[in-house]
């Protein structure tokens, strides 16, 4: 049954990374949002089938990391034209993370990852022993957990976060919290909407595209200019101490 269950998880993850693969102008607005994080050299934790990866291209190295040989291989193949991204296969979880830090990266991203694992404690831990000192982490992880729902459950999330636990977590890894807000209030009401009445247990790829050609190109500039007071995700940057 746990098998079973695996292979579901698995699947489920892939079918969702590959519809979040229409919503450019979602991805575009990730990367304006962590670039105050963004140094030279980036190592990517979860990288998933390379949808943000390939958003990376204008740094001068990239390490993408994911747990799943399968998802690394497909990252490997998105981005294959770009001769500054590499792919490593190694879990955040792994005694061999914090070996990458060999690598001399000034920023590590997780992008919708920490939520997934049970010890986030310790992957925060593991993400910031690789940074160089002086290097920024960016975390991305959905928000406000009254809205965990059947499509949290189904992929595989642990917990939705509050600022107050994301910014004990960063803390407690040694990191200096620079900035954290609240991301994508209308998709607050949409979660909502998805979670308790609707009771979905999929993001529906037309809620998607619409979400990418009609909301955000206008509710972008709208929360650069002030944070929404409930937010479907919320956003990070730490330092390390140089």
């Amino acid at each position: 049954m746990a098998v079973i269950e695996t292979v579901s998880l698995a699947a489920q993850l892939l079918r969702t990374q590959e519809r979040m693969a229409h919503a450019r102008r979602y991805f575009d607005w990730q990367k304006r949002l962590v670039a105050p994080a963004l140094g030279r050299r980036v190592i990517e934790v979860g990288c998933g089938i390379g949808s943000f990866t390939a958003h990376l291209s204008d740094r001068d190295a990239v390490l993408a990391t994911d747990s799943s040989p399968e998802m690394a291989e497909r990252t490997r193949a998105r981005t294959s034209a770009f001769r500054n991204i590499s792919v490593k296969t190694v879990d955040v979880m792994s005694p061999d993370f914090p070996a990458l830090r060999d690598w001399k990266a000034d920023s590590c991203i997780a992008l919708n990852v920490l939520e997934h694992i049970e010890d986030d404690g310790t992957a925060v831990k593991q993400m910031a022993a690789v940074l160089s000192p002086g290097g920024r982490l960016a975390l991305f992880v959905p928000a406000s957990p009254r809205l965990y729902g059947p499509i949290d459950a189904n992929l595989g999330h642990v917990r939705r976060y509050t600022k107050d636990r994301l910014t004990l977590l960063a803390r407690e890894g040694g990191l200096t919290v620079e900035s954290i807000r609240r991301v994508n209030g209308v998709g607050f009401f949409g979660w909502w909407l998805n979670a308790s009445i609707l009771r979905l247990k999929e993001l529906p790829l037309g809620q998607i595209q619409f979400f990418d050609d009609w909301i955000a190109p206008w509710l972008e500039p709208m929360e650069r200019a002030l944070e929404p007071p409930a937010g479907q995700s919320m956003l990070l940057i730490a330092r390390r101490a140089g």
